[in-house]
């Protein structure tokens, strides 16, 4: 069965999403991370707070990786973090999910639970394209 664009209107996020959250230190080398992204088959790695280690303050993704490969330049993740982190509630719905990430043009969403706010997992472009797809 394919759902239709207002049916994501009623799919809830935590149905769709990935459930734990793969961090790194500001620190770490891109090439670690590159490796644990490819070892763990994500295409993305949260990067934590300094100062709040269950806060990630940025998202390493498949693209930063490539477009630090690219440069040329060897980096840390927290130098390769794409902009803030955007995150949602596993309450909302997919549909928009969808819109946040069309709004702030990220592919990864960091998934938090409604009462307590911490990170619970991550929903992904491709989550919202399975679950629209079938």
């Amino acid at each position: 069965m394919t759902l239709r664009t207002s049916d994501l209107a009623r799919v809830r996020v935590r149905d769709a999403m990935h459930t734990g959250i793969l961090t790194t230190d500001p620190s770490t080398s891109l090439r670690v991370v590159a490796r644990l992204m490819a070892e763990r088959r994500v295409h993305a790695v949260a990067v934590a707070d300094p100062d709040h280690a269950r806060r990630p303050w940025g998202i390493v993704d498949s693209l930063d990786v490539a477009a630090a490969v690219a440069e040329g330049e060897p980096c840390t993740a927290g130098e390769a973090a794409s902009g803030e982190v955007i995150t949602i509630s596993s309450d909302d719905t997919l549909e928009h999910a969808a819109q946040l990430m069309v709004r702030h043009r990220r592919t990864h969403l960091v998934v938090v639970d409604p009462a307590s706010g911490h990170p619970e997992g991550v929903l992904s472009s491709l989550d919202v394209a399975a679950a629209y797809g079938g």
